[in-house]
């Protein structure tokens, strides 16, 4: 039984998105399997547009300058 969407890596849900995708192009697939396919395909692009956003928000609070943090004066090397 395949994993459920949230329970993947990315890496994991874009890889299978490939699989999913060169499988749907080569057309042997029945109308059934292809719409399940589809579905699947679909929960893992919507799981792993909301794990790039999470990540985009962890990278923006990190990058936001911290107002509270001391002053350091700066040093140039060799001086």
């Amino acid at each position: 039984m395949a994993k459920k969407p949230e329970n993947l890596s990315f890496e994991e849900s874009l890889a299978e998105l490939e699989r999913i995708v060169a499988e749907l192009e080569q057309g042997d697939v029945s109308l059934d399997d292809a719409l399940k396919q589809f579905e699947r395909g679909i929960n893992l692009v919507r799981n792993s547009q909301a794990k790039l956003e999470q990540a985009q928000q962890k990278v923006a609070i990190l990058l936001k300058p911290d107002e509270n943090a001391p002053l350091s004066p700066y040093v140039i090397e060799g001086e």
